[in-house]
């Protein structure tokens, strides 16, 4: 029996299909950090099917998202790259299978990154998981309305969703790895041998230049208190909200990190001991006014900090900085025992 010519063309075209979403795999399974894997990515499938728009959706509460952040790639996200808030993209995508369309495209405008919107006659989403949780999807898209048209074989899309995912989930571990080589696994923060190492660097680098540096040594009122009264969850709770405190009132330039139990370092290039003290006051107000409720009651923190500057007359490396600072905090610490706290004070 003689199979058709157009069956035959069809399982040929499905052939050469399968071969390129296998060089794709292949292409990226050695690669383990995620904006190199997405840019790979991206640039193969656009080669190989001469795809003039593919990019990548990101659902912004996922855990791809996540884990972007805590490597900081997610600051300054490539055009190919979109962040998409959860119900939006659930709006959108309600199927893990993947979507073709070619008509009422503007209701796709919310995961299309802008100007590429004004050029589309048709669109392929195919979800993307990690560890079984969807966390975006790879998109493509034609000004050639019959390109992905609804109705056309979806099984081959799915296969390098599947590839893709599967992936994801190796440069993720890889990712975490790397983390928590360089940061604290609670807050997030830089680690204390980390910290050693960028105060190494930022100590040279405002010698060489003769320019200011100041670092915060810094811990909580009656931690163990709280520990012990409200039991460690809470007391984690604390710690990785003092984390945000220091966190969000930084500039770009400067550097937090724990440096042991409930003490935190932060190093201040370019500034004084001015600066350093606004920063930290800055931070107080934050706490103050953003306690910590646990469902009964809210938990003020306070701290206490000591802060040493470079031109300081006994510094002479970065060790004096940190003894110093640690130093001054724990003078500020046994004036505050002298002293009465507000009773609504937990910490």
């Amino acid at each position: 029996m003689e199979i058709p010519k157009a069956l035959l063309d069809r399982l040929k075209r499905n052939e050469e299909i399968a071969r390129k979403f296998n060089e794709i795999e292949i292409s990226i399974l050695s690669i383990l950090d995620f904006h190199n894997f997405f840019d790979r990515l991206l640039a193969e499938i656009s080669d190989k099917f001469f795809i003039p728009h593919i990019w990548v959706a990101i659902i912004s509460e996922g855990r791809l998202a996540r884990h972007l952040e805590d490597n900081h790639d997610s600051r300054e996200l490539p055009a190919s790259m979109v962040n998409v808030p959860q119900q939006t993209f659930s709006s959108i995508v309600s199927t893990p299978k993947p979507l073709l369309a070619n008509t009422g495209l503007s209701a796709y405008n919310q995961i299309i990154p802008h100007p590429m919107d004004q050029d589309i006659g048709s669109i392929a989403i195919a979800p993307i998981s990690l560890d079984g949780e969807i966390v975006g999807s790879i998109n493509q898209a034609d000004p050639d309305p019959k390109r992905f048209e609804p109705g056309i074989d979806t099984s081959l899309l799915e296969q390098l969703a599947l590839k893709v995912s599967l992936c994801l989930s190796n440069v993720t571990a890889h990712e975490q790895l790397k983390f928590l080589a360089f940061h604290d696994p609670l807050t997030g923060l830089l680690n204390r041998g980390v910290m050693k190492r960028v105060l190494e660097r930022e100590f040279s680098r405002a010698k060489r230049y003769g320019t200011d540096l100041s670092l915060i040594f810094l811990d909580l009122d009656d931690f163990k208190t709280i520990n012990d009264t409200a039991g460690h969850d809470i007391g984690d709770q604390i710690l990785c909200l003092v984390a945000r405190a220091l966190t969000y009132q930084k500039r770009d330039s400067d550097i937090v990190a724990r440096f042991a139990g409930d003490e935190f370092i932060v190093i201040l290039p370019s500034s004084n001991t001015s600066h350093a003290e606004k920063y930290i006051h800055r931070v107080q107000h934050y706490l103050e006014t953003t306690p910590l409720n646990d469902g009964k009651k809210d938990h003020f923190i306070r701290l206490s900090h000591g802060i040493s500057n470079i031109l300081d007359a006994d510094i002479k490396e970065t060790s004096d900085m940190v003894k110093i600072a640690d130093k001054r905090m724990y003078q500020v610490k046994s004036i505050k025992k002298g002293l009465t706290r507000p009773k609504s004070l937990s910490i």
